[in-house]
């Protein structure tokens, strides 16, 4: 019987850790769990409290498991929590310029970030990690 799934995934350059665990037949829950930084950033509970009757009920679960470990990854991996993630990165509402006169110094402006290029290859396991869970999926 496998107890749960860990894994850290570098996802735009910080660490996100998913875990994945059965409560057990006594409390039939599945739970992931997404962190960045040690903060929950997402979770997903599911009761198979209907099928704990059900032969070879440890590779059920153990498959009920995988699947949610590796939605949590594809969620992540499409950009479904970067507002919770990355929140000073997420767009604010335009606030209104005080009325007065300009500042005397202006600053030069600021180039924006360079892009981010995307890699042919992983370049960490977490990310060799990511693909081949992301490839069973296809």
């Amino acid at each position: 019987m496998v107890v749960g799934f860990n894994h850290n995934v570098m996802y735009k350059g910080e660490v996100f850790h998913v875990q994945t665990e059965d409560s057990g037949v006594a409390n039939p829950f599945i739970v992931t769990l997404l962190y960045r930084g040690g903060t929950i950033i997402a979770s997903r509970k599911t009761s198979y409290a209907d099928i704990v009757a059900v032969s070879g009920l440890d590779k059920v679960v153990e498959e009920l498991m995988k699947e949610q470990h590796k939605e949590m990854l594809r969620r992540l991996k499409n950009g479904e929590f970067d507002a919770r993630a990355f929140p000073a990165a997420a767009p604010r509402p335009a606030a209104k310029p005080a009325p007065g006169p300009p500042p005397a110094a202006a600053s030069p402006p600021q180039s924006p970030p360079a892009p981010q290029k995307k890699q042919d290859k992983p370049s960490s396991l977490d990310e060799v990690i990511l693909d081949f869970l992301m490839a069973g999926d296809k």
